[in-house]
């Protein structure tokens, strides 16, 4: 594996200088092993770009209303929807999923709204944490699914960007974490027992900077339901929306319409229904 590494030293050092994707001073001082790490978050982040990048430009018109999703692959978007803006004087509308998105809308200075104001939407981009090849979503590994999948019922269509790694035959490929459930607080004890009587593991997500459980930005707990298998998407989501105290579930079924994805080597592979 050092072999490897020192062999290949060469060609991604070269990459990197010419792409400008780490200073200098970090390709003098640092080990093989953490230059290809930056490599690699390099190609992550350029992949993301390049499927924001073409979402916004096949997708986004002039006078559009907007639904701005959540994640660090709309971060891009935003960026490509404010150059739109600024070069082709496009007047464009923008509904955020979360305090992260209206916060994205503001600093580009684009125009905010909100769903009491633009209640239909011509668009709605958003990221996903797994994407499979009938475009059923697993979303809210950032704890914003309900707000998310509120925007996305608003939308003519949803388009989902990502990166190569989100992109599966069948849920549970890639995405090892479980399907995001959102549950009002005094509840998630005998949900999560219900959720044990269909077959799934569930796990209260705990915050990583508080002591205690992650909060969503309505104030309630997030119940991370893992499987071992694929299942009937939209039979357990049906179930698990019966539960009382479940408030949304992280399962998109039917919602998208188009899937971009950045790969590796820069192209874009599109899935479509």
């Amino acid at each position: 594996q050092h072999y490897f590494i020192q062999s290949n030293l060469r060609h991604v050092t070269r990459c990197m200088l010419v792409r400008r994707l780490v200073p200098l001073a970090t390709l003098n001082h640092s080990p093989p092993s953490l230059l290809l790490s930056h490599f690699m978050t390099s190609t992550v982040e350029g992949s993301k770009d390049a499927a924001a990048r073409r979402a916004v430009l096949e997708h986004v018109q002039d006078g559009c209303a907007l639904g701005v999703g959540s994640g660090s692959t709309v971060v891009y978007a935003v960026k490509h929807v404010e150059e739109l803006v600024k070069s082709r004087g496009y007047r464009v509308t923008c509904v955020p999923t979360s305090f992260q998105a209206t916060q994205l809308i503001l600093a580009a200075g684009l125009h905010l709204s909100d769903l009491s104001q633009t209640p239909r939407l011509d668009v709605v981009i958003d990221g996903a944490d797994e994407c499979d090849m009938d475009l059923t979503l697993i979303k809210g590994g950032g704890g914003c699914q309900l707000q998310e999948k509120i925007v996305a019922a608003c939308g003519d269509r949803m388009v989902v960007i990502a990166d190569y790694r989100k992109k599966s035959n069948h849920l549970g490929e890639q995405w090892k974490k479980g399907i995001p459930v959102e549950v009002i607080p005094m509840a998630y004890v005998p949900v999560m027992e219900k959720m044990r009587g269909l077959g799934l593991d569930p796990v209260l997500r705990m915050a990583a900077n508080k002591a205690g459980p992650v909060v969503t930005d309505n104030g309630n707990f997030v119940v991370d339901a893992k499987f071992g298998k694929p299942l009937d998407w939209d039979s357990l989501e049906t179930k698990l929306c019966r539960m009382p105290g479940v408030v949304e579930t992280g399962l998109f079924v039917g919602y998208a319409s188009v899937a971009y994805f950045g790969m590796e080597d820069g192209s874009v592979s599109v899935v479509q229904k």
